[in-house]
């Protein structure tokens, strides 16, 4: 049963038991909508108490019906809430843990409200590109002031309980409950119960009215506001046209208005794209073939490799979540100089006052340092963040394998090398993963999990729960060179080599995928990372895959010293100190120089065709990355580029916004790019998977 009918003396107890957010689903709804008429009709009961199982009061609308039949099937959450506010009993929402979305509209329908302390309220809609379409932008500023429900409506946030329940003529709250909520909720439901057995009317929020001393100047400041903050999405403009109907009409012409506002966010790209990067996050935690319940291996202790940039990063990040962590280094000053790193970066956050002193001392307690890897003998993760070199990489888990105890996690930070053959360095190949983290490792969300062909389930399982602990978002990848992120990014960078071949500066390129989207563009991106790092990949391509062609553009660069930000120079200039990239005439006279000496006559190529080279050598990657097995979905991909790649969250990911332009009219493209002459022969030939699917009219993602 999704919902559980209880009778605690004369008052009635509805508890919602959808796990894991009890979820207003329709199963949910019917059985809440029966359970009031159940209620209702017992002339035993005074009162009624809506509450939730576990420890969740709700967290709203099941996303899952969204745009089914299921979602507007009776009784709706529109009804339901209706019928909860003509009810003829006073029923109370008893509100603890986390009351979001539609779930905070419901408890809005109800005449009171209790809560029990730390419970997190919100309405979260806008961060799906929506805005909350249950009565939330007409109910929640007549029981708030008008400004501090449009922020809670805008920034989608959480808001503690007790923090509201202070404010100033509110009357969200008519009791904190300490102690035990559904004892005090059950009591304040009775004592209502008879309060209003004579016929004194039951308050409703629809009857109060949502009032601002200067609606015109406050709301024209708010759009203004929201139009800065999120120009890419419209949802948050919309919140102010609805808060603002709160305000300037009667409730049922603003629910009207709400509702209309709510079915047109529904249908445009950024919702859509907003919705699908909800579901792909959690989609990412699910294996195909590692059971839910596999068990885990325990973490208590972790050891690091290498004390330079990742592997500080990656220390911080055990260091933040309380787990207690041993650097390793092979001299005492590259220890010396990997915690002070550390230092920096914790006395910088707490200079800007978002870590307290007395959490910077405790992580710091929590780290030790070391020069011999017998002191990693006890760890149950040992993650190696050494020198981008198979030879490198043997010697340290050749060490590991030695001492570390039987069972713990042996990890590689390897950005591109073959993860099997790493783990044929020891005896316990099972025991071996990748756990590629994003520069900076403290601060980039992404963790690639790369899954050997041995690795073990529980390793798997272990690794992605622990992602979870250090506030990660994981993807499963499996071995290939690149994983699944620097697999396509090379071809994004070749191509954007090929656009300063045929007639671009660094700049424009950049500057043009910079306005579709993107953190950055290839060239500032290089720059940021180290050209050298793609100058020794692109090398060791020469020899492996020589038929694969490179623009010769980014080697002159390196051959110049131009590295990047970390040399004062790369594909632009950087002034002592700062980071603004400038444009070089260096490099366009280099670039000039070679485009010269290859016969090719530069000519002027629009913002739209470098976007879709660029971002078509993603899809056309991506795809090939689906049909290897190296990716189990597309959503996949797409979390990987959104959380570690930049890539614009409006848009969904790459394979994502494939879906949107339609894969007929991405091969239609990419067969019109194929006629280029200057580009790599056979760079444009579909990818098997996206051709299939592009001709059966289907879509990467369902």
């Amino acid at each position: 049963m999704a919902v559980r009918y209880d009778l605690h003396g004369e008052v009635a107890v509805l508890t919602l038991d959808n796990p894991p957010v009890n979820g207003l689903g329709l199963a949910t709804r019917r059985e809440l909508s029966a359970g009031l008429e159940r209620a209702l009709a017992d002339p035993a009961v005074v009162a009624i108490v809506v509450t939730g199982a576990g420890k969740v009061f709700s967290g709203g609308a099941d996303i899952k019906e969204f745009g089914t039949d299921r979602a507007i099937a009776e009784p709706n959450l529109h009804s339901l809430i209706r019928q909860v506010e003509l009810a003829g009993k006073p029923v109370v929402a008893a509100m603890h843990g986390t009351c979001m979305g539609g779930g905070l509209e419901l408890s809005l329908a109800c005449h009171y409200r209790v809560a029990a302390p730390a419970t997190q309220v919100a309405l979260p809609e806008v961060k799906l590109g929506l805005l909350p379409g249950a009565g939330g932008t007409q109910r929640l500023p007549r029981v708030l002031d008008v400004e501090t429900a449009l922020n809670m409506i805008v920034s989608g946030e959480p808001v503690a309980s007790e923090l509201l329940a202070s404010l100033p003529g509110q009357k969200l709250f008519a009791q904190i409950v300490e102690g035990e909520l559904l004892a005090g909720a059950v009591a304040f439901a009775a004592a209502k119960g008879h309060e209003h057995a004579g016929g004194a009317p039951l308050p409703r929020v629809r009857d109060l009215k949502a009032r601002h001393a200067n609606p015109d100047a406050f709301f024209q400041f708010a759009r203004n506001t929201v139009k800065a903050m999120a120009r890419h999405f419209p949802a948050p403009a919309k919140c102010v046209d609805a808060v603002e109907a709160a305000v300037k009409r009667d409730i049922d012409a603003g629910l009207a208005y709400e509702r209309e506002l709510f079915m047109a966010l529904m249908f445009t790209p950024e919702s859509q794209a907003l919705r699908h990067a909800f579901f792909a996050e959690r989609a990412a935690s699910k294996i195909p073939d590692v059971p839910e319940d596999t068990p885990l291996r325990r973490i208590t202790k972790v050891g690091v490799v290498g004390a330079g940039t990742m592997g500080g990063g990656i220390s911080m990040n055990f260091l933040n979540a309380g787990l207690p962590v041993t650097i390793l280094e092979t001299t005492a000053e590259a220890l010396e100089r990997g915690v002070a790193t550390i230092r920096r970066n914790y006395e910088a956050q707490v200079k800007k006052g978002k870590l307290k002193e007395d959490k910077y001392q405790q992580r710091m307690a929590l780290l030790t340092t070391t020069l011999s890897y017998a002191d990693l003998a006890g760890c149950d993760l040992v993650i190696e963040a050494v020198y981008e070199d198979l030879g490198v990489k043997q010697q340290v888990f050749g060490a590991l394998d030695e001492v570390v105890k039987p069972g713990a996690i042996l990890a590689s930070n390897t950005s591109t090398l073959d993860v099997n053959r790493i783990a044929g360095f020891t005896k316990r190949p099972a025991d071996v993963v990748g756990m590629h983290f994003f520069s900076p490792a403290n601060v980039m969300k992404l963790l690639e999990v790369v899954r050997g062909e041995k690795t073990a389930k529980d390793v798997l399982a272990t690794v992605m729960q622990l992602a979870k602990t250090i506030r990660k978002t994981a993807v499963v990848s499996g071995v290939c060179d690149g994983f699944i992120g620097n697999r396509m990014i090379e071809q994004y960078s070749r191509q954007a080599g090929f656009l300063l071949e045929e007639g671009c500066t660094p700049q424009q390129v950049d500057k043009a995928v910079e306005a579709f989207g993107f953190a950055m563009g290839p060239f500032r991106m290089g720059d940021l990372a180290g050209n050298d790092i793609g100058w020794a990949i692109r090398k060791r391509r020469y020899v492996e895959q020589p038929q694969m062609r490179y623009s010769q553009t980014a080697d002159l660069l390196c051959e110049m010293g131009r590295y990047g930000q970390k040399t004062g120079a790369g594909w632009y200039d950087y002034a002592p100190g700062k980071r603004d990239a400038i444009p070089s005439p260096v490099v366009e006279e280099m670039v000039a120089k070679h485009r010269a000496g290859l016969g090719i006559t530069a000519r002027t190529i629009s913002d739209d065709e470098i976007v879709h080279r660029l971002v078509y050598a993603l899809v056309n990657e991506g795809a090939k990355i689906l049909e290897d097995g190296i990716a189990s979905k597309a959503s996949d991909i797409d979390m990987v580029y959104l959380t570690g790649y930049g890539f614009p969250l409006w848009r969904g990911g790459p394979m994502c916004y494939a879906d949107s332009q339609g894969l007929f009219n991405v091969v239609q493209t990419m067969k019109a790019f194929a006629r280029n002459p200057l580009d790599d022969a056979g760079f444009w030939e579909p990818a098997p998977l996206l051709a299939r699917l592009a001709a059966e009219g289907r879509r990467f993602t369902a």
